[in-house]
């Protein structure tokens, strides 16, 4: 079988949530955002296992999304929907029981005209100027919104991985200026606003990166392993090349495994050359160019020819790959390709 192997360890999703509630402060509701399928693990799976461990609200970034974590967790736990409501939407709102964050006076607008009495929420834009209504937008509706009783304010912090940015507390004295003395329910943080500390924890968190093992939790439990088949192993000689456009020759006789996975599945054609794997406790460069299908690892300090090789495991998690391509875990997990066979522990 030359399929590789992603293992999702939903105990470890579990407690990542359990420890990112313990660190909001008392009274606070610790949902969790399972966007992006849930961040490429799958969202049922993943809705199911956090509603277990407590989470009692949930963040999808499309409406789209939310069927699949409301077939997983029943029909009651409320889905919210960050893009609101868009054109079309209105069927699944409302047969799906989703809850729209409204962006703007036009999706309002929207909202009431198609899902008169729907439940709702409004997101506002703190200075990301990203999604919600900006301040003057917001004054000049807020005293009708806030007649309809919507059933959260939130907005988003731009920074939040960088404690010490300015902009936290920017965005805190807007968000406080915009919501102060509504009585409404508030959310401003995410994994980063959490560990922010209380002061950014307001009625609700809604972590997502720290639940999947990804910084800036740096105390999170690893979520995914991710194991690779080896096809084939061979010997080559000093002075022979390897795979495409002879990028790598072999300055010793080596050993090389060639393992079922490429960049058609998320591992980018950039690491070429650049990342390790392992085999057990025993580290595996690859070498050569990362190809579509298959990648060439040196094996040759492996004991014995390794019937499979860790991407991700005990020894690197996502946080590592990202570090090689000067990007970040979230772009890593969710790039996880669909050819993988998901595991769930």
């Amino acid at each position: 079988m030359a399929q590789a192997h992603l293992q999702i360890d939903l105990s470890a999703l579990q407690n990542n949530w359990r420890a990112l509630d313990a660190h909001s402060a008392t009274g606070v509701e610790t949902a969790a955002t399972v966007k992006a399928n849930g961040y490429g693990l799958g969202a049922g799976h993943v809705a199911h296992a956090l509603a277990h461990a407590g989470a009692r609200r949930f963040f999808v970034a499309v409406a789209e999304e939310g069927l699949a974590v409301r077939a997983a967790i029943g029909p009651d736990l409320p889905i919210h929907v960050y893009s609101g409501h868009m054109d079309g939407d209105a069927r699944i709102l409302r047969d799906a029981k989703l809850i729209p964050m409204l962006n703007s006076v036009e999706q309002l607008t929207r909202h009431v005209e198609a899902l008169p009495g729907h439940p709702f929420g409004i997101q506002l834009d703190s200075g990301m100027n990203r999604l919600g209504m900006e301040p003057a937008e917001w004054a000049s509706v807020a005293q009708i919104v806030l007649g309809q009783r919507p059933v959260l304010l939130m907005s988003h912090l731009a920074c939040s991985d960088e404690p010490d940015h300015s902009m936290n507390a920017q965005q805190l004295a807007q968000f406080h200026e915009m919501t102060e003395g509504t009585g409404l329910p508030r959310s401003l943080s995410a994994t980063g606003g959490v560990l922010l500390g209380p002061e950014y924890h307001f009625e609700m968190t809604r972590p997502g990166i720290g639940l999947y093992g990804g910084a800036p939790f740096t105390s999170a439990q690893a979520v995914v392993r991710l194991s690779i088949p080896v096809i084939q192993t061979r010997e080559v000689l000093a002075g022979e090349s390897v795979g495409y456009g002879n990028s790598f020759i072999a300055p010793r006789d080596m050993q090389l495994a060639t393992i079922a996975a490429g960049y058609a599945d998320g591992i980018h054609r950039a690491l070429s050359d650049k990342v390790t794997l392992w085999a057990g406790d025993v580290p595996c460069p690859l070498v050569g160019r990362v190809s579509m299908d298959l990648l060439t690892i040196d094996v040759s300090d492996a004991p014995e020819p390794p019937d499979w090789l860790d991407l991700l495991g005990p020894h690197q998690g996502v946080d590592d790959i990202a570090g090689l391509l000067d990007t970040i875990g979230y772009e890593i997990l969710t790039g996880l390709g669909p050819r993988y066979a998901r595991r769930y522990l």
